[in-house]
């Protein structure tokens, strides 16, 4: 599924994986040993939620926008 929501990706010590999260949907995280494998979880986690929001009717948040500093 095509969507315009960023994912964020750091490492956390604590799980010592990658995790990824996606601010818009506050729950949603997904871990990987690299970032690679973060990402590709966070992006199936994220087309469920957005499938399951749409299913059940809820609007989906509006994507946030970076500012780019010049």
């Amino acid at each position: 599924m095509n969507n315009r929501y960023a994912i964020q990706i750091f490492w956390s010590e604590e799980d010592e994986s990658f995790i990824a999260i996606c601010q818009e949907f506050p729950g949603l995280s997904a871990f990987g040993e690299t970032r690679e494998e973060a990402l590709h979880e966070a992006q199936i986690a994220l087309d469920l939620m957005i499938e399951t929001y749409q299913e059940n009717s809820i609007p989906l948040p509006e994507p946030q926008s970076a500012l780019l500093a010049a």
